[in-house]
């Protein structure tokens, strides 16, 4: 599945050159010369002790305060032709807020986020940005140690929130349009977000009991806290949107349905729930999990607070979690804060292939996690009443690159090995969820189940149906599938009867 390259339209190129121009940013970069900026090191994220957190659910990271936001803020160059917000996928004017940072003005730093995204706490906290915005950082090109955007992203969302005051931008009169948004994870909650400050009267179907889709059942508290993510969703019904939960699109009603009800345009992002196994003997015994009714029953269920939360799930003493990926990082560190005392990630290829986000690989190690590369299990080993006890493993090399760029994995003969366990995890990935495909008859559907869609606009086969995240990518990142959203919105706008200059 592919991914849209982006460039900055003519507007944006205009607003950042207005931006850029402000005598108040002229006078910031004049305060402090290019050659002391480039003397100032980056600020450190203050973090919780690894032995401490490893048994809790708290916060691992803390957030920069202010004077060390300020300091790294004055690390920002103010680039004339800012490569970052290119790296964007919603386009933020990055040095923009940045320097309203470094100004001391924190709260205009939040609003100005709250331009482009909606969830600037969320994303401050998940987004992958050393592969994106830090990536073509300027800074970082330079010196090898880019600006710490996220960081600087999750301390003016957080002000904003704790210390400011949040300030709802001026709506204008309702349009009268009715748009549905089915799903209300990170690309729904977007899309919802944008079309609600264009006037539209906007209703987002969530399935579950509360909002959020993956960032509240997938991802931990100690990566997400609730509290954070519901306070975004709680700006977004401040904003007008309209959340209708436990309405499960395809059963409670269809497409067709709501269109009877006067909606005129559709988003679906429900995302991808359906889990990934590995199809070895054994998997269905006692004690293996998929990392989606893992993560889920931790994370949405509170199985972590029990007996406060009656959840259950095991928490063994021997923990394998296979895969390489955030998912996996998650999962193994929920592990051992359960009590596993052998928590291991078990990975077919090196750590070089690792997709997982190198943070989160450093927490991991940080907290006492074991690494099993060029490992793969070949066989699950139960005892008399059918729990796993063991797995079958088969040492790998790598071979020649496969279609994902990665080398292949290629078994070692002979080299088989018994990995005592207790409980598994498998977190090899996840698949489209099909319960909308399945009762949308006209809607095209590629062959690893993910809706097809228009890349430039994300419209579907139906006309004014549109979707994105991990509907139509498989697994991917939060803030692709807010790009896809913020895309969406705009078509979505246009549809309506809307200009694009007012978007």
């Amino acid at each position: 599945m592919t991914e849209n390259k982006k460039t900055l339209s003519s507007e944006q190129k205009e607003e950042l050159k207005i931006g850029f121009n402000l005598e108040w940013r002229k006078e910031l970069r004049k305060a402090i010369p290019m050659k002391e900026r480039m003397k100032i090191e980056r600020q450190k994220m203050p973090e919780r002790d690894p032995n401490v957190r490893n048994k809790d659910f708290l916060e691992v990271n803390c957030g920069l305060d202010a004077e060390a936001a300020v300091k790294e803020a004055q690390r920002c160059w103010d680039c004339a032709n800012p490569q970052c917000v290119v790296g964007c996928p919603v386009g933020i004017d990055i040095p923009g807020f940045i320097k309203l940072i470094e100004k001391g003005d924190f709260e205009a730093s939040a609003r100005k986020l709250k331009e482009t995204n909606s969830l600037p706490a969320i994303c401050g906290r998940v987004c992958p940005q050393e592969t994106q915005c830090e990536v073509v950082c300027s800074v970082g090109k330079a010196t090898g140690i880019p600006v710490a955007i996220g960081n600087l992203e999750r301390f003016a969302a957080d002000y904003e929130r704790e210390e400011g005051e949040v300030k709802l931008p001026k709506i204008p009169a309702t349009t009268r349009h009715k748009v549905a948004v089915i799903g209300a994870g990170p690309s729904g909650l977007t899309v919802a977000g944008d079309l609600v400050k264009l006037g539209h009267q906007v209703t987002i179907f969530e399935a579950l009991h509360v909002a959020g889709g993956v960032l509240v059942y997938g991802i931990p508290e100690f990566r997400l806290p609730n509290k954070t993510l519901q306070a975004e969703v709680a700006y977004l019904q401040d904003l007008g949107v309209e959340l209708k939960t436990s309405f499960v699109v395809g059963m409670t009603a269809s497409l067709d349905d709501l269109k009877v009800q006067g909606y005129e345009a559709f988003y679906i992002g429900s995302g991808a729930g359906l889990p990934s196994f590995m199809r070895i003997p054994g998997e269905n015994l006692i004690g293996i999990y998929s990392a989606n009714e893992y993560l889920t029953r931790v994370n949405l269920m509170n199985a972590y607070k029990f007996p406060e939360y009656d959840t259950p799930v095991f928490s063994g003493k021997r923990v394998a979690v296979m895969g390489g990926g955030n998912v996996a990082m998650d999962s193994v560190r929920i592990a051992k804060r359960m009590g596993a005392e052998m928590a291991a990630i078990v990975y077919r290829r090196s750590r070089t292939e690792m997709p997982a986000r190198a943070e989160e690989v450093h927490h991991a190690e940080e907290e006492g996690i074991e690494f099993h590369f060029l490992t793969t299990p070949t066989r699950f080993i139960g005892d008399d009443n059918g729990c796993v006890k063991a797995m079958e493993c088969l040492k790998m090399k790598l071979g020649e690159p496969d279609e994902s760029g990665r080398r292949r994995p290629v078994p070692i003969e002979g080299s088989e090995f018994i990995m005592e366990i207790q409980m598994a995890v498998v977190a090899i990935g996840q698949s489209p969820n099909p319960l909308i495909p399945k009762t949308t008859p006209g809607l095209e559907v590629g062959k690893w189940g993910n809706i097809e869609v228009n890349w430039d606009t994300m419209e579907t086969s139906m006309k004014g149906v549109y979707a994105g995240g991990d509907i139509i990518r498989g697994g991917a990142t939060v803030i692709l599938a807010m790009g896809d959203g913020k895309i969406a919105a705009r078509e979505i706008h246009k549809y309506l009867g809307g200009l694009d200059k007012e978007f």
